[in-house]
């Protein structure tokens, strides 16, 4: 695997729930805003100031962003990454975009 380089996004992060038919944020433009949506849930991460009252969420995380664009080929990016956190006993949660990957 080729060197990576991390780069710590300013902020306290947190991932939070709402149901599957709410609406998705609207956050600050140019804030980290990362919005998954299934037939279960609607999840969310970005700063913990744009958290709604009431929403069942999960606070205290920073990010580490994977400086990209990251091919598609490269394997092993979120492994070699992983791997030591696990070792540590430090969970993760991983957002992926087309360019590259988050770790909070």
């Amino acid at each position: 695997m080729n060197s990576l380089r991390l780069t710590v996004l300013p902020g306290e992060f947190s991932v939070w729930r709402l149901d599957a038919e709410d609406p998705p944020p609207s956050p600050e433009p140019g804030s980290f805003l990362s919005v998954t949506r299934t037939a279960d849930e609607l999840s969310i991460v970005a700063l913990s100031t744009e958290v709604p009252s009431g929403a069942t969420s999960e606070g205290g995380w920073r990010c580490l962003k994977v400086e990209g664009p990251l091919p598609f080929e490269m394997t092993g990016v979120l492994a070699g990454l992983s791997t030591p956190l696990a070792r540590a006993g430090i969970s993760i949660f991983v957002v992926s975009t087309y360019d590259t990957d988050y770790l909070l």
